[in-house]
């Protein structure tokens, strides 16, 4: 449960994984930016020899400087501030939460791959070491395939099961129900041992085939943020955002159906955003895509959940 303080006020842990809920590297591509703009270091991290398949999830080789090989082994790593702050510090006194930065100090990271067995056991492993480093809160980062435009602003989610964040952050509880992935076997490990969580899930546009998705990860550090009292360097994400957005440009103009199937999701979100648009009507619109969505006719190549046949992901989905 949170303190007398509020989830926002003590140790954070920002977590996102490879894998099943990180759709265009864009949770996992938030966190390893923010691993290279925050002053953390490695406090802890899993045996990858008890959680993954190396034929599922296999090593990969690079060369340093020196020219010798190095083997990188999938994982999950523990990462705290180098001049940690002070667990339970308060925020500004003002109700609007300004951005000062004062929380920096308080932003802890957990970066890795979606193990492959044992998930009872890591996620035992990982409060172990967040409860050690006295991480009050979690911030799950998640991100998903959706029917959206790359044209307009990344469409983002905020969730909580624990009653007290949603009353403190004035959030809604996802009504998700089907297959999950690690992050919410991990969110119900952490609620367990009575540290509350946090979602926050990106929408990919899901007829982008390359990448990492830069806008959906600077979506993402916006939204973090936003929400928690830190200031956090943008780094050269901004200019990659509007390259990749610039290079999906270019690529619709040469493909008629690209472009139209674009000016649809287009007007789609433009009526959902209108501040005339009434409930009826977004849902309404909702509904179009999950009957074109029935006869795999959503779009280019069509889809059932995600891109490549896998059902959608644990994360927030739009009203239907």
């Amino acid at each position: 449960m949170t303190d007398g303080n509020g989830f926002l006020n003590g140790r954070l842990l920002v977590v996102a994984f490879e894998g099943w809920n990180d759709a265009g590297e864009a949770a996992s591509g938030a966190v390893r930016t923010l691993k290279e703009l925050l002053d953390v270091s490695e406090i802890a991290s899993v045996d990858p020899e008890l959680y993954f398949d190396y034929q599922f999830n296999r090593p990969t080789t690079s060369t340093d400087e020196d020219g010798r090989t190095n083997l990188t082994w999938p994982g999950a790593t523990l990462y705290g501030p180098l001049d940690p702050g002070v667990a339970g510090m308060p925020l500004a006194d003002d109700a609007d939460l300004q951005v000062s930065g004062n929380n920096a100090g308080n932003i802890y990271l957990l970066l890795g791959t979606e193990p492959s067995r044992s998930w009872k056991s890591f996620a035992a492993e990982i409060l172990d070491a967040a409860l050690a480093a006295d991480v009050g809160g979690v911030v799950f980062l998640g991100a998903m395939l959706a029917d959206v435009p790359h044209t307009r602003p990344i469409s983002i989610f905020v969730t909580s099961d624990n009653p007290q964040v949603r009353t403190e952050l004035e959030i809604e509880r996802s009504n998700y129900e089907g297959p999950v992935g690690i992050l919410s076997v991990l969110a119900d490990a952490a609620e367990t041992v009575g540290i509350p969580t946090l979602a926050i899930w990106a929408s990919v546009p899901h007829y982008v085939h390359n990448a990492p998705s830069p806008k959906a990860m600077l979506a993402l550090i916006d939204k973090i943020e936003e929400i928690v009292d830190v200031v956090i360097p943008r780094g050269d994400l901004v200019a990659e955002a509007a390259e990749w957005e610039t290079g999906i440009d270019a690529l619709a103009s040469e493909d008629e159906e690209m472009a139209a199937y674009i000016a649809q999701l287009e007007q789609a979100r433009d009526t959902v955003d209108s501040p005339e648009a009434s409930g009826e009507a977004i849902a309404q619109e909702f509904e179009k895509y999950l009957r074109k969505r029935g006869d795999g006719k959503d779009g280019p190549g069509g889809r059932d959940g995600w891109a490549d046949g896998r059902p959608g992901p644990e994360g927030p989905r739009p009203p239907a």
